[in-house]
C-alpha cells in the first residue's frame, strides 16, 4: 500500500492516510475509503473493514511523524537578500538564510542554518541560536537571547519595553527597562505575541514551552520548562510558571503571581493567587475546579430557588 497524502476519515481515498482515535467515530470509519488507518490496540477490532490498519500506541503522534515526511518544509537556499540590512560587526553561522528587507542592528549573531523570513526587524546585541526560523515581521529587541531550534510566528514582538510606570500627582512616569529577555531550545511563539523584556531582572521562557497567538507575557516573567499557553493568554509583570504548566485560552493571570509545576488553568479564568503544584484550577476568580463547577451548577439551581422564596414571602404576607 503506498500512501501519498492524510486525511480526516470521512474524505480520505485509497492512497490517504487516516487515523482513529475514538470509536465516537465509527460511522465514519465504516463508511471510509481510506488505505491505511492508525488505531490502538483497543479500536483494532473497529478497523475490521479498513484495507490496512497499523495498531500503534498513539495515533496522532505516530501521524504527525509521518506528515513531516509526506509534506517536508520547503528549505530557503542559503544566503542574504540584497534588500537586507545588516549593522555593523554581525556575525553569521553557516547556511543561514536572509530574506528581503529584513534588518540587523549592530553585533547580531545568527546560529548556523538560522532562518529570517521578510520583514524581520533584530535590534542591537541580540543572538539567536541554531536552526531557527523568524516568520515576517517579527521583532526582536536589543539583547534577546535565544535558543536552537526556536519558532516565531508571524508578527510576534519579543524583547519590547514592558507596561511599567510610577504615577503620581504629576502623572505617569515610565520605568526604564535594562533587562533583557532569554528563550531557551525549543520552544515556539505564537503569532502576534508580545513578551516583554525584564525591567531589571531578565524575562526568561525556558525549554520547550510552546506559546500560542495572541499571549501577551509581562516583563520580569519567567516560565518554566515545556509550559503550554494557549491563544489569547495574559501573563502579569513577575509571575511565575513552574515546569508543565498548561494555560487555557484567553486566561489572565495577575502580577506577582505562582503557577506551581504542573498546575492546569482553565480556559478564561482569571489568576489572581498563588496556585499549589499539581493544582487545577478554573473560573473568575479562579478557585479549585471541582469547587467552580460546584458553584456553576448552584448558580442554575438561583431562578427556582427566587421563585420558591418568593412565593414563600407571598404566602406569610397573605397569612399576616
Amino acid at each position: 500500500m503506498l500512501v501519498r497524502s492524510v486525511a480526516s476519515l470521512d474524505r480520505a481515498g485509497p492512497g490517504d492516510l487516516s487515523l482513529l482515535v475514538s470509536s465516537a467515530y465509527r460511522a465514519e470509519l465504516q463508511g471510509s475509503r481510506a488505505g491505511v488507518v492508525l488505531v490502538t490496540e483497543d479500536l483494532a477490532a473497529e478497523a475490521a473493514g479498513v484495507a490496512t490498519a497499523i495498531v500503534v500506541r498513539d495515533p496522532g503522534r505516530a501521524l504527525s511523524q509521518v506528515v513531516t515526511r509526506l509534506y517536508p518544509a520547503p528549505v530557503p537556499a542559503p544566503g542574504i537578500d540584497a534588500s537586507a540590512r545588516i549593522g555593523p560587526g554581525a556575525e553569521f553561522g553557516a547556511q543561514v538564510s536572509i530574506g528581503p528587507h529584513v534588518v540587523l542592528g549592530a553585533r547580531v549573531r545568527l546560529g548556523a542554518r538560522t532562518r529570517l523570513d521578510p520583514g524581520v526587524v533584530i535590534d542591537d546585541d541580540a543572538a539567536i541560536g541554531d536552526e531557527c526560523h523568524l516568520g515576517p515581521h517579527v521583532v526582536c529587541g536589543p539583547r534577546v537571547r535565544i535558543g536552537a531550534r526556536v519558532v516565531v510566528k508571524a508578527g510576534a514582538v519579543l524583547g519590547g519595553t514592558g507596561f511599567g510606570f510610577h504615577s503620581g500627582a504629576d502623572g505617569h512616569q515610565r520605568i526604564p527597562h535594562v533587562g533583557g529577555l532569554v528563550i531557551g531550545d525549543d520552544v515556539e511563539i505564537g503569532s502576534l505575541t508580545t513578551i516583554d523584556r525584564g525591567s531589571i531582572d531578565d524575562t526568561v521562557i525556558e525549554r520547550g514551552t510552546k506559546i500560542d497567538n495572541l499571549v501577551q507575557v509581562g516583563h520580569n516573567v519567567r516560565i518554566g520548562e515545556h509550559c503550554i499557553l494557549a491563544g489569547g493568554v495574559l501573563v502579569g509583570g513577575s509571575t511565575r510558571l513552574g515546569r508543565f504548566v498548561v494555560v487555557g485560552g484567553g486566561a489572565g493571570l495577575g502580577d506577582h503571581v505562582s503557577i506551581g509545576d504542573g498546575a492546569r488553568v482553565g480556559a478564561g479564568s482569571g489568576v489572581f493567587r498563588d496556585v499549589p503544584p499539581g493544582a487545577t484550577v478554573s473560573g473568575y476568580v479562579a478557585r479549585n475546579h471541582r469547587e467552580t463547577l460546584r458553584v456553576q451548577a448552584a448558580s442554575l439551581r438561583l431562578p427556582a430557588l427566587m421563585a420558591e422564596l418568593e412565593r414563600i414571602v407571598a404566602e406569610r404576607r397573605g397569612d399576616a
